[in-house]
């Protein structure tokens, strides 16, 4: 395959976060097949609901085509976040040099902020609990 960037041949990567993608040499991209995404991202601790979400916002022709078959891919902002990344609906993701690393990032900002809602809803049931008693006295 070659790179949908630079067209350097792509290069199986044996352990990147234990996945095997293709990855090339030349620009540092990485074709990732679509399950490979899913376990790049629960390479973050976390649990399937916390990465539940839709993944692709905002889509976009890409200038990119696929490694694998050419077509045109599709450009999207990913988890609504200020990433663009690639795909081809058939085969999988381009990830430009850099933009792995921000995937796990903003899994792990997405699984903080569901921490930090679930607590907030927490404290707000108690004060409405307690706001009742003193209601009901």
């Amino acid at each position: 395959m070659k790179c949908p960037r630079c067209h350097a041949d792509l290069v199986a990567e044996q352990k990147y976060h234990s996945i095997e993608v293709d990855h090339c040499p030349s620009c540092d991209g990485r074709w990732l097949d679509h399950d490979e995404l899913d376990q790049l991202e629960a390479t973050v601790p976390s649990t399937p609901e916390e990465r539940r979400a839709t993944v692709r916002y905002a889509e976009r022709r890409s200038e990119l085509h696929c490694p694998v078959c050419g077509n045109e891919m599709t450009g999207f902002d990913y988890r609504a976040y200020n990433l663009e990344l690639d795909t081809c609906a058939d085969h999988g993701f381009w990830l430009d040099a850099g933009e792995e690393a921000r995937v796990r990032e903003i899994i792990a900002e997405r699984v903080r902020d569901l921490a930090r809602a679930a607590s907030a809803e927490e404290s707000w049931a108690r004060f409405l609990g307690g706001l009742r008693k003193k209601l009901s006295r």
